[in-house]
């Protein structure tokens, strides 16, 4: 049984939203298994796709428009993120743990016959009397390319920015595309999330369930290594499985950089103990460099848009902010040592660029922290050694 909070809502209001979801997914070839009553919110479908899959979405959907608003630009269209009272708490967005179901948090334009969908991790938790904008711009690139995806930025009272997030959207034939989308990035880090976003636009199928290559091939008993006889499959079988389901190779990318960095500091000369630290919350990496105390290496992932002068930027905070703290978000610079920025979502290469944190600008609204407008510089060097060099003299 799913257990998730539910909102009574007007059936006038928000049936044609309902229903614009079934037309859509029908639309695509897909058998409708069952669909949610449209006076309680989040809407839930079930459905079979035309290659037999068996699917399910749970729907924060509203409704999107570009009405004329006092005081905001005449290009501007949004959606009113808006369920129950307006008592200004904080609600999760649900996320299946059995993963059956894909979470989808979305605003619908009923007339243009498009969506724009936002991060469902991202924005959890969420108040349910917000507001979520986007441009003329982007709602003339979805119904010109039937899929886009763009960088939006959000600030507090306190001109804080928040995390960068991504926003995807689509025409009406594209709403299917927009599940598995979310099914496979669920959790990516933005730059990572609008290059999947922009690989679907050139390669749809790349989201479709394949068939393992050869799954049936005897097994090489002569294989050591404890998963694949865990899993009772040889190591080109394990590939070939992670290569066959999207969500599965998205999914592992974050723990791929961490490898890649840790495999090149190692060979950095004078580098010992450098090891992967599977501490939440903490720093990445954590090594020695010529004798010197154990040092912590964080590794981040850049945004997938450059500046106009081709200059690559790193959004460098946490994605949640304790309650009542809003510059927890930030990072401090004794977290850890160095920054280790992973260009990958931008040049589609494993490399990195360095900086001791130390030397980071200091954010602007929050003693102590330092800011997440982090552009890689001439202070990002491609040598990691001088700045381990520099981050153990300085001790």
């Amino acid at each position: 049984m799913l257990t998730y909070e539910t909102f009574g809502v007007s059936r006038k209001d928000r049936e044609p939203l309902l229903r614009w979801m079934v037309e859509a997914l029908e639309l695509a070839g897909c058998r409708i298994l069952r669909s949610s009553v449209p006076t309680h919110a989040p809407f839930r479908i079930t459905f079979e796709t035309p290659m037999g899959e068996r699917m399910g979405i749970v729907a924060y959907a509203f409704l999107a428009n570009s009405e004329l608003t006092k005081n905001r630009p005449a290009d501007e269209h949004r959606f009113q993120i808006k369920y129950g009272s307006k008592d200004g708490r904080y609600h999760e967005l649900w996320q299946d743990p059995f993963e059956l179901y894909t979470t989808l948090f979305l605003g619908i334009n009923l007339d243009d016959d498009f969506f724009v969908a936002a991060d469902p991790v991202l924005h959890s938790p969420t108040r349910f009397f917000i507001s979520l904008e986007f441009k003329e711009r982007d709602a003339q690139a979805i119904l010109d390319q039937g899929w886009a995806s763009w960088e939006r930025i959000k600030r507090d009272q306190r001109h804080n920015e928040y995390p960068r997030e991504i926003l995807v959207g689509g025409t009406k034939a594209q709403f299917l595309q927009l599940i598995r989308f979310e099914r496979v990035g669920k959790g990516l880090d933005p730059g990572h999330r609008q290059l999947l976003a922009e690989k679907i636009a050139e390669r749809p199928e790349i989201l479709r369930p394949k068939v393992v290559a050869d799954v049936t091939r005897t097994i090489d008993s002569s294989v050591p290594h404890a998963v694949a006889e865990e899993f009772e499959l040889s190591e080109p079988q394990i590939l070939d499985l992670i290569q066959s389901a999207p969500r599965l190779k998205m999914a592992v990318r974050g723990w791929v950089a961490e490898v890649h960095l840790r495999d090149e500091l190692s060979l950095v000369p004078g580098v010992e103990d450098c090891v992967r630290i599977e501490e939440e919350g903490g720093a990445d990496l954590r090594l020695r460099y010529r004798g010197s105390r154990l040092l912590e290496v964080e590794c981040k992932n850049v945004l997938r848009q450059k500046m106009a002068d081709g200059t690559i930027r790193l959004d460098f905070q946490r994605t949640r902010a304790s309650k009542g703290d809003p510059c927890s978000r930030f990072y401090a610079p004794e977290d850890f040592d160095l920054v280790a920025a992973c260009l990958h979502s931008c040049t589609e290469e494993w490399e990195f660029r360095y900086a001791p944190t130390r030397g980071l600008d200091p954010h602007k609204n929050c003693p102590g922290k330092l800011s997440n407008l982090v552009r890689i510089d001439q202070r990002w060097i491609e040598d990691a050694a001088r700045v381990l060099e520099a981050v153990a003299e300085a001790g």
